[in-house]
C-alpha cells in the first residue's frame, strides 16, 4: 500500500482527504484492457465520468467555479500509481477544455463542457507544431478572419487525444502581432471540413497521438476564445494549472516504484537473508524515499499556491514540474535496478514506468525549458521585474 500520509499535511483541506479515500477505491476497482489503445481510453473516460470524477477536470457551465488543482494533483498522482492511461485519460479531459474553462462564453461553455464531465465527449489541446513545440511564440499555423469565420491553415503534431477527440482547443496565429501577441484560441470540433487526421504517432509508451492538418478548415467567429491576439495568454494560464499536475502525474509513477522496490527487496533473498538487509539496497532505498517525498512538498505547494489566490505560480509549477518528472525517472530507474533481469521483461510494472515517465519530462514544457523559467522567475524577483 502506498503511503498516503501526505495527505495529513496542511496543503490540504478535509474535503480532499474523503475524495483521496473515494479515489483509491475507485482506482484499485479500475480495470484496463491495454490491447486496444484508443478503445481503452474511451472506456476510462466513460467510467471515469459515470463516476463523477471528470467534474473535477471542468468546471460547470456559468458557476464561476475554479478549478482547483490539489484535487486535480489528487487525481492524477492516484491515478498514475495504479495505471498510467488512465491518468492520461483524466488529465486530457481537463487540459483539453481548460482553455474553455478558464476562458469560454457561457454559450461556449454549455456546448461542451458538460459533455466533458460526463464523459461523453473527448477533448484534445493542440498547441505543438513541427517547428515550434516548446516554443510557442513561433507557431505558423494560421486563422484568416473571412466575414463571420475564420479559416484555419496549418499542421498541429504530438496532439494528445489526436485521432479520438471530439473537440480541440487549437491555437492559430490571426496576424494581431509578431510573435506570442499574434496567437488566438479557438474551439474546434471534430469532423469539421478541413480538418484531417494525417499520422498516428506511435510511443514508447502507447498513447493517442496524431498529427492533425488543416487545410482550409472554417469555423464560425463564435469559436474563437476570448480576445484576438490573447491566445498566447490563454495557453499559459492553461499551463500554469496544468503543469503541476503532470508533476502529480510523476510522482503517483514514483511512489508505485518505490512500493515495487520495496516489495523486491523484502521478499527476494540472496544468501539466505534480504535483499533489503545489504546496505547499498538501503542507500536506494533511502533515496528514492526522499525523491519522492520532495516532489510531494513542490507539487503541492503549487497546487496550494494556485488554490489559496495567486495569480500565477509559474515559478512553483515550473519547479514541481522539473523536479518530479526528473528525480521519477530516477526512482523508477533504481526500482528495475532492484528487480534485475525482472526489470526489463516486458509486462513488469517497473518495466511499463520506465516507458510511461520518459514522455513526461518533454510534454507541456520540456525539462530545460523550465530551467529557463525558473531562472527568469528568479531573476525577476530579484530585481523587482
Amino acid at each position: 500500500m502506498a503511503d498516503r500520509s501526505f495527505l495529513t499535511w496542511p496543503f490540504f483541506d478535509d474535503r480532499h482527504r474523503v475524495l483521496g479515500d473515494r479515489l483509491e477505491a475507485f482506482a484499485a476497482d479500475l480495470s484496463v484492457d491495454h490491447s486496444d489503445t484508443d478503445q481503452a481510453c474511451r472506456d476510462i473516460v466513460a467510467a471515469l465520468g459515470a463516476a463523477g470524477w471528470l467534474e473535477h477536470a471542468a468546471v460547470a457551465p456559468g458557476s464561476g467555479d475554479a478549478l482547483d488543482v490539489r484535487t486535480l494533483c489528487l487525481i492524477r498522482e492516484t491515478l498514475a500509481r495504479h495505471d498510467g492511461l488512465a491518468d492520461f485519460a483524466f488529465a486530457m479531459q481537463g487540459l483539453g477544455t481548460g482553455a474553455i474553462s478558464l476562458f469560454g462564453t457561457r454559450d461556449q461553455q454549455e456546448e461542451w463542457l458538460p459533455k466533458v464531465r460526463r464523459g461523453e465527449a473527448i477533448s484534445a489541446f493542440a498547441l505543438t507544431e513541427p517547428a515550434s513545440g516548446s516554443d510557442v511564440a513561433n507557431s505558423t499555423m494560421t486563422a484568416t478572419a473571412d466575414g463571420e469565420d475564420y479559416v484555419l491553415d496549418g499542421e498541429k503534431t504530438w496532439i494528445s487525444n489526436g485521432g479520438i477527440a471530439d473537440v480541440y482547443t487549437v491555437f492559430a496565429r490571426t496576424g494581431d502581432a509578431p510573435g506570442a501577441k499574434g496567437l488566438s484560441a479557438f474551439i474546434v470540433p471534430a469532423g469539421r471540413p478541413g480538418l484531417s487526421v494525417t499520422d498516428r504517432l506511435e510511443t514508447i509508451a502507447p498513447h493517442p497521438l496524431a498529427t492533425l492538418s488543416f487545410d482550409g478548415c472554417r469555423i464560425p467567429a463564435t469559436a474563437r476564445l476570448g480576445d484576438s491576439g490573447a491566445g498566447f495568454r490563454i495557453a499559459m494560464s492553461v499551463l500554469d494549472v496544468f503543469r503541476a499536475t503532470v508533476a502529480a502525474a510523476a510522482l503517483g509513477f514514483a511512489r508505485r516504484a518505490l512500493d515495487e522496490a520495496l516489495a523486491r527487496v523484502t521478499s527476494r533473498h540472496v544468501q539466505g537473508a534480504p535483499l533489503f538487509d545489504l546496505q547499498m539496497v538501503q542507500g536506494h532505498i533511502a533515496d528514492m524515499a526522499l525523491d519522492v517525498d520532495a516532489s510531494a512538498l513542490l507539487v503541492y505547494r503549487a497546487a496550494w499556491a494556485k488554490d489559496s489566490g495567486a495569480p500565477r505560480v509559474t515559478r512553483e509549477a515550473a519547479m514541481a514540474k522539473l523536479f518530479s518528472t526528473d528525480q521519477a525517472q530516477k526512482v523508477i530507474d533504481r526500482a528495475v535496478q532492484l528487480h534485475g533481469g525482472d526489470g526489463v521483461r516486458r509486462g513488469e510494472t517497473v518495466e511499463s514506468l520506465y516507458r510511461e515517465i520518459r514522455a513526461l519530462r518533454i510534454y507541456e514544457g520540456a525539462s530545460d525549458v523550465q530551467k529557463i523559467i525558473i531562472a527568469r522567475q528568479t531573476l525577476g524577483a530579484f530585481t523587482g521585474g
